[in-house]
C-alpha cells in the first residue's frame, strides 16, 4: 500500500516519519511504501501525471500548493484515496470536510491519534480494494474476479482467458465487443497495461521486462508487440518508479 506524506517543514516531516516507522514496527501491518515530499508543487505535478497513492498525509498550510489544492486534485483525478490532514490551525476543518478527508489532526501530532487515523484509512482502503472486481460471463454464469488476483488476460478466439495469480484460469463466453473495449475499464484502474493486441498484464505481477516480452512472476512469458514496445517500457518504468520513489 502506497502512502505519500507532504509537509514543507522538515521538522514536522521528520516527526511524521518517526510516527510512521513506529506504526509499521508495532501495528503488525505489512510494510507501507512511503514517499516523502517537502515540495507541494512537485507532488501536485505527480498527481496530475496520474501517479496515485492509496493514502495521503498532508500539511494544510504550505507554499505553492495548499493541502486543499492537493486534496481537490486528488478527488478530481481519483476519488478513492484516503486523505489525512495534519495542520497547525483548525481554521480549515470545513474545507477538509469538502474533500472528504478521513481525519483532521492538529499539530503537534500525538501517537494515539496518528495510529487511529492510519488504522481507519488502511481499513477503508483495504475494503475498497477488495470491492474492485472484474465480472466475467462464463458458461457457468457470472464470475467476479478481484483485480488484484488477475495476472494477465489473453484474448483467444474471441474468448477471454483471465489467468489468476493462483494459476487458475477463468474463461469467458464468446465476446461480441473488441478486446480493447472489453478491457477498457480494467486499463483505467492504472495497474494494467496492454502489451499486445491480445494480451493485458497486471504490472504488479510482472517479474521483469525483456526484449519482446514480459516475464510474469508465475513464469509465464507474454509477448510485447513491436508497436507497443516503447509505451510498455514507459508504463513499466513509471510503475516501478512510483513504487520505490
Amino acid at each position: 500500500m502506497k502512502v505519500v506524506v507532504c509537509d514543507d517543514s522538515m521538522e514536522d516531516l521528520e516527526q511524521i516519519k518517526r510516527l510512521l516507522t513506529k506504526y509499521m514496527e508495532t501495528s503488525g501491518t505489512a510494510q507501507l511504501d512511503v514517499a516523502y515530499y517537502t515540495d507541494s508543487a512537485a507532488l501536485y505535478q505527480q498527481i496530475q501525471a496520474k501517479a496515485q497513492a492509496d493514502i495521503y498525509i498532508l500539511d494544510m498550510i504550505m507554499s505553492e500548493k495548499s493541502g486543499i489544492d492537493i486534496g481537490t486534485l486528488i478527488r478530481n483525478t481519483d476519488g478513492k484515496s484516503a486523505i489525512i490532514y495534519i495542520t497547525s490551525s483548525d481554521d480549515f476543518a470545513f474545507e477538509a470536510y469538502g474533500v472528504h478527508a478521513v481525519r483532521y489532526i492538529l499539530k503537534p501530532v500525538g501517537e494515539e491519534l496518528f495510529t487511529e487515523a492510519l488504522d481507519y484509512a488502511i481499513s477503508g482502503i483495504s475494503r475498497d480494494k477488495e470491492d474492485v472486481v472484474y465480472t466475467v460471463k462464463t458458461k457457468e454464469g457470472l464470475v467476479s474476479v478481484p483485480y488484484s488476483r488477475i495476472e494477465y488476460i489473453e484474448n483467444y478466439s474471441r474468448t477471454l482467458n483471465i489467468c489468476l495469480t493462483d494459476q487458475r484460469t477463468v474463461q469467458s463466453i464468446f465476446i461480441r465487443r473488441s478486446f480493447d473495449e472489453e478491457i477498457r475499464e480494467i486499463v483505467a484502474h492504472g495497474d494494467f497495461v496492454q502489451v499486445h493486441k491480445s494480451f493485458l498484464v497486471n504490472l504488479r505481477h510482472v517479474e521483469k521486462l525483456a526484449s519482446g516480452s514480459v516475464l510474469m512472476k508465475s513464469g509465464a512469458r507474454i509477448p510485447v508487440s513491436k508497436t507497443r514496445t516503447a509505451d510498455v517500457k514507459k508504463e513499466y518504468l513509471k510503475f516501478v518508479s512510483e513504487q520505490y520513489q
